[in-house]
């Protein structure tokens, strides 16, 4: 669904906008990750986590009757051969902005072929596509790796200095049978608190992020900020206080969420209009795989070796680097592709 919703954005949004208009997009994320956080802390203590699940799925199942709303993209209907319907569109954003349509009609070939997974293995996009692949793989391994790690930092102590001594010395004494063995307690306060101020990070670096975006480059702002990323992973190694830790989660947060911001412009752009949704969708698919992969890590691993666990994460974001850094094409102020 978020594929979708950017694809949509990309095709009716002007080159020269694109690049700040898509990451400030990121401001109703950043959102609903406050709200399901503010919310959490009221509904978990008092009815409970099933509660929370309920009311969090409200939102998805209006989204799913507002979908009728949303216009159809008219470069993918002037692909179709379905130019009544990108007429239609066009007129209406032509009224939404009180303008008028220029005259003349639309002329486009209809494609005889649409986007195959075949053409995103061409020549032409294969290195482009396999080294978009790695970079999407490794982002969504180290954000959901940072969402799932804050979360276990603060729930199992592992970064000394989190927690005042009169919080820890409570333990001191209990029997090691009365202990569960899942390190599990109920989230305090200061705990979400903690959460939100980490998830406010997720905005914090939007500003350079579109600056980076627009004169830096897609690739070399990408590979600066997967960069930024891996050291920050390691100096949540350095024992802290609880400030410090807020800190380093804060400014993690800010850094996985402008690289997201990069590469879902970037693969949105470099693919033409028969490939891009196909293009967008394998890449989702494997930003799953990459969820997927990250509690294994951040919430297994974490707890045997937090030292290895933050190394791993590392390791990826600089691979994700270097992997952004030697991307063929640069789409900065490139006009979207209509065919390959």
């Amino acid at each position: 669904m978020a594929a979708g919703r950017l694809i949509i954005k990309t095709e009716f949004l002007p080159t020269k906008y694109r690049g700040y208009m898509l990451p400030l997009s990121q401001v109703f994320w950043l959102a609903g990750s406050l709200l399901i956080i503010g919310l959490a802390s009221v509904v978990i203590p008092t009815i409970g986590w099933r509660w929370l699940i309920r009311i969090a799925s409200i939102p998805g199942i209006i989204l799913i009757l507002a979908f009728k709303f949303i216009p159809e993209s008219a470069r993918f209907n002037v692909s179709t051969g379905n130019t009544e319907a990108a007429l239609a569109t066009l007129e209406r954003i032509a009224k939404m902005n009180r303008s008028v349509m220029p005259e003349g009609r639309l002329v486009e070939p209809v494609l005889k072929k649409r986007g195959r997974f075949a053409d995103l293995l061409d020549a032409k996009y294969l290195r482009t596509t396999l080294q978009i692949w790695v970079i999407w793989l490794g982002i969504s391994f180290a954000y959901y790796g940072v969402i799932l790690a804050s979360a276990e930092l603060l729930e199992r102590d592992l970064v000394c200095g989190s927690r005042s001594e009169s919080e820890t010395v409570v333990t001191v004494g209990v029997s090691e049978e009365s202990q569960s063995p899942c390190h599990c307690h109920m989230f305090t306060p200061s705990d979400y608190q903690t959460m939100i101020i980490s998830t406010i990070g997720e905005i914090a670096l939007n500003p350079l992020n579109i600056l980076g975006i627009n004169f830096l480059g897609r690739r070399l702002s990408l590979s600066i900020t997967m960069g930024c990323t891996a050291v920050f992973f390691l100096l949540l190694n350095i024992c802290t206080s609880s400030a410090g830790l807020i800190g380093f989660l804060f400014m993690l947060r800010a850094l996985v969420a402008a690289n997201f911001n990069t590469i879902y412009i970037y693969t949105a752009e470099v693919y033409p209009t028969t490939m891009r949704a196909l293009g967008m969708g394998i890449s989702g698919s494997l930003c799953r795989i990459g969820a997927m992969v990250a509690p294994f890590i951040s919430q297994v691993l974490m707890s045997a070796s937090l030292l290895g666990a933050l190394c791993l994460f590392s390791s990826v974001c600089v691979i994700c680097a270097i992997s952004a850094f030697t991307l063929p094409i640069e789409t900065k102020g490139r006009a979207l592709q209509q065919v390959k």
